[in-house]
């Protein structure tokens, strides 16, 4: 995601210093705070034995915006929006004693206790987007998401996950207000963001187990966003 980061960067910077760009089609730059509701839910595969669980969190993020207002006039509107820093997908980390029972060349039966923690959270959240909005400030919003999967487990076998750049599809409402000074406009909005599908292998397979875990989980945030912005 480094080169979508890079490109976006880079437009933004030619964007706020060409004057001809914004006299030419008009724009809104501005903040957004959100409440993000984080629901996810997956399985994990261990040999042949399937485990599935549910994680969710709520947590307030805000983000930074950029977009080209009412394109040739036709109320259409391109944008792009920034989250910086990241969110846990679980509300708490995830806990489980594994116990594991080996026999030696001695015939011993040995029994290990091994400490499994499991969390991971979204970084680096940006949103292309595009809005129609109607006479009376009422907006849609449609858009292509990319963010930052970033496992953070600890496991007692030493197995690692890694992270993973997901893509998704964002759909919204809203609506636009002036707020009573200079160009500054407010909104209200509410967005749903659906990840695409997630496969993770574990780089480690499980004493006795001849594959190594395939966690398959899927993604879903809900956002209930208040902006403020201003009008050039």
């Amino acid at each position: 995601m480094k080169n979508i980061k890079a490109l976006t960067l880079a437009f933004l910077l030619s964007l706020f210093s060409s004057s001809y760009a914004l006299a030419e089609y008009g724009l809104t730059v501005g903040v957004t705070g959100s409440m993000a509701m984080i629901d996810a839910s997956g399985t994990e595969t261990e040999g042949g034995e399937n485990t599935r669980g549910e994680a969710s969190n709520n947590t307030a993020v805000g983000s930074v915006f950029v977009e080209y207002n009412n394109i040739l006039g036709s109320g259409l509107s391109l944008g792009i929006d920034y989250i910086p820093g990241s969110a846990d997908i679980s509300s708490s980390t995830e806990k489980r004693m594994d116990q594991e029972t080996s026999v030696t060349s001695t015939t011993t039966e040995t029994t290990t206790s091994r400490t499994q923690k499991a969390q991971a959270e979204l970084e680096n959240h940006l949103t292309y987007y595009a809005t129609y909005t109607a006479d009376n400030g009422v907006y849609l919003k449609a858009g292509y998401v990319q963010v930052d999967l970033n496992t953070l487990e600890s496991l007692g076998t030493g197995s690692k996950y890694g992270n993973d750049t997901l893509d998704g599809i964002a759909v919204g409402a809203g609506v636009e207000f002036d707020v009573g000074y200079d160009n500054m406009v407010g909104r209200l909005e509410l967005q749903h963001i659906d990840y695409g599908d997630i496969e993770l292998k574990s780089s480690v397979a499980r004493t006795g187990v001849a594959t190594n875990n395939l966690i398959e989980a899927d993604i879903d945030v809900t956002m209930l966003s208040a902006s403020l912005g201003y009008k050039f």
